[in-house]
């Protein structure tokens, strides 16, 4: 026989339930203040494809949560309504065999729903993957690699890594981003969620997306295909500029590295290395092919793929012992001497 206190276990339980998908709800919808340094969030998208992905995610959610509260008010009406009451032990409760129309509704309800579901994902999935890039579209290639990501702008002769910086899209004038998704060894997956959803990165295949902030700042992204041990720490930063700074950007970017001769000790210290074998530094003999571009080293955020901030203590801990700081990076430990470490850490400090 229930007693008052099963009574109140069943009202505790649906408070909790429901407290509980409040806080999610909050929590989801939360616009970070700073993209940066806050989880990504799907629920704030500043991009036009990741707005149109935000839609039919409210539907697909205001569906779903429609069928939750129908289902879930039956099931407690049930609980309540039909509960075992004293006496009711001796009793056989009413025998209902079968109902056209509950099973009517059943069967054409789900199948509209799934009707509905079906067009306006596919419009969705249209619109996002039938966009023509106009004719002033910045067009760049991302080259996933374990654990880190290579970016190159074909047009503007500009390589870097794990920073993907692209001009705001304002209202008077559109700018999106077109990219060429490649990959140097396995599998990985592109993903910034408030730019755009996820795209796999597959090898020797190249898949296409695009995206187009509408606010300046960073945005946060990972790589979401497992794709070995530093996976999780395959971070990536896109950063979007107001069309005047992105063309200062990109002033910068073109200019040679500075020859200070007051460096030129940790100069002659990076080329005897096998550095030059992995890197990129223009207009000097490192031609690497294998790391990333350090042309340009300092003016990037983070070293190692967004794993620690790009400071000159970080940098000269990354070039003493990178497995210390990301274990398994392919970049080895060149046994360097305090004296080369730091005259090699003030010449990579130099590359802004």
């Amino acid at each position: 026989m229930r007693t008052r206190d099963s009574n109140s276990w069943y009202i505790r339980s649906v408070l909790a339930v429901l407290f509980i998908l409040y806080w999610s709800v909050a929590v989801a919808f939360a616009a970070p203040a700073d993209n940066s340094h806050t989880p990504t969030n799907i629920f704030a998208p500043l991009s036009t494809p990741a707005q149109a992905i935000y839609e039919i995610s409210l539907l697909v959610l205001a569906i779903c949560g429609a069928i939750f509260l129908v289902v879930a008010g039956l099931l407690a009406y049930s609980i309540v309504r039909f509960r075992r009451r004293p006496g009711d032990e001796v009793r056989e409760p009413p025998q209902v065999y079968g109902s056209n129309q509950i099973e009517l509704a059943w069967t054409v309800i789900p199948i509209l729903i799934v009707f509905v579901l079906i067009l306006a994902t596919a419009r969705t999935i249209y619109d996002v993957q039938g966009a023509i890039p106009p004719a002033d579209a910045l067009n760049a290639t991302v080259v996933g690699h374990q654990w880190w990501w290579e970016i190159r702008y074909p047009k503007l002769g500009i390589v870097t890594a794990n920073e993907l910086h692209v001009p705001v899209s304002e209202t008077s004038k559109r700018r999106p981003t077109f990219l060429k998704l490649e990959s140097a060894d396995v599998a990985h997956s592109f993903w910034v969620p408030q730019l755009a959803g996820k795209t796999d990165v597959i090898p020797n295949r190249r898949n296409l997306m695009w995206i187009e902030p509408t606010e300046p700042g960073t945005y946060v992204g990972n790589c979401a295909e497992y794709c070995g041990l530093q996976h999780a720490r395959m971070l990536l930063r896109v950063v979007a500029h107001a069309p005047n700074d992105f063309q200062n950007w990109v002033a910068v970017q073109k200019q040679p590295p500075v020859d200070d001769p007051q460096l030129r000790a940790g100069r002659d210290a990076f080329f005897s290395t096998s550095c030059i074998n992995c890197h990129v530094i223009k207009g000097t003999r490192a031609n690497g092919q294998f790391g990333p571009d350090l042309t340009h080293l300092m003016s990037r955020e983070t070293i190692g793929a967004g794993v620690v901030p790009n400071t000159a203590e970080n940098l000269r801990a990354w070039v003493r012992d990178p497995q210390h700081i990301k274990p398994g990076a392919l970049m080895p430990n060149m046994q360097l001497s305090d004296a080369e470490l730091d005259q090699m850490v003030a010449y990579l400090s130099s590359l802004r």
